[in-house]
């Protein structure tokens, strides 16, 4: 079984559409799929008739943007299987309102050093909860000032370190989205812990019984990385997940559809735990 629970659309900083995301797992052998966009869950609705339809077993799920305030850093928490999601809609409707500011002021000075406009950007994130530093480096490439998302320009503009118009904000706290994610009766997971240097994070939330699993199969996951993270996994007893984080053309790096997977055992443990929960009061 061919298990893939983690990839985005153009809802969020995709390239696919929900079809034509779904159409490819089909494509790829992809038994079940998870389309997990940034703060939104409004993708499920049409999502699962297209799965149904296409004989690809769909799991709810979202990536939540969240912050460790005592590092001043952001991490990213992938909820499964909610059975109240409309008890995150809130949180979603925050977060998306924070990357808009935060994406309104990079066009801003985007704009200072070459003459694109705000609907050029705007153009390419159509249908997009929010606006994203792919549909702006979009827009340069189209103009002729990149020749790729992932290059020097991007490096210069939005590098994580010292990006020149790179602009963030906290988003909400880590623990109160977790908190938020076990009210809606879902299952918490964090994703690519190395991409954002959350290990530390990781094992005091396992510690403390606030998160119920983490994302190791990922592209930002090295052997050594790996190594560590099972070992966490182990010691906590958490569920383990894979996903291939595809955005298609916004690709960070070469990743497809399927290219990552989570077991049958882990996606069985995170269907119990949520039905588990849903149960609760």
């Amino acid at each position: 079984m061919k298990i893939d629970l983690h990839c985005h659309t153009t809802l969020s900083d995709g390239s696919f559409g929900i079809e034509e995301v779904i159409t490819q797992a089909k494509r790829t052998g992809i038994d079940v799929l998870s389309i997990t966009d940034h703060d939104t869950l409004a993708s499920y609705s049409r999502a699962k008739v297209l799965a149904e339809r296409y004989g690809v077993k769909l799991i709810q799920g979202v990536e939540m943007s969240a912050w460790d305030k005592e590092r001043n850093r952001k991490v990213h928490i992938l909820c499964y299987a909610p059975k109240k999601p409309d008890r995150l809609e809130g949180l979603c409707l925050k977060c998306c309102e924070i990357r808009k500011s935060c994406s309104k002021e990079m066009i801003e000075k985007v704009s200072e050093l070459y003459p694109i406009t705000p609907e050029s950007v705007l153009k390419f994130a159509t249908g997009s909860k929010s606006i994203f530093k792919q549909h702006i480096m979009r827009s340069l490439i189209e103009h002729g000032y990149a020749l790729e998302f992932y290059g020097k320009l991007n490096d210069e503009l939005f590098n994580l370190e010292n990006g020149t118009c790179l602009v963030e904000r906290e988003y909400p706290d880590v623990k109160f989205v977790l908190e938020l994610i076990r009210s809606a009766r879902g299952v918490s997971v964090m994703a690519h812990p190395a991409q954002y240097d959350n290990i530390e994070l990781l094992e005091e939330l396992a510690a403390g019984g606030k998160i119920d699993g983490v994302e190791i199969g990922h592209y930002t996951t090295t052997p050594e990385t790996e190594k560590k993270l099972f070992e966490i996994a182990e010691k906590y007893n958490l569920i383990v997940t894979g996903g291939s984080d595809f955005h298609g053309l916004y690709n960070a790096q070469p990743t497809y559809l399927g290219s990552r997977t989570t077991t049958k055992e882990n996606l069985d443990r995170i269907i119990k735990l949520s039905n588990k929960r849903g149960t609760e009061n």
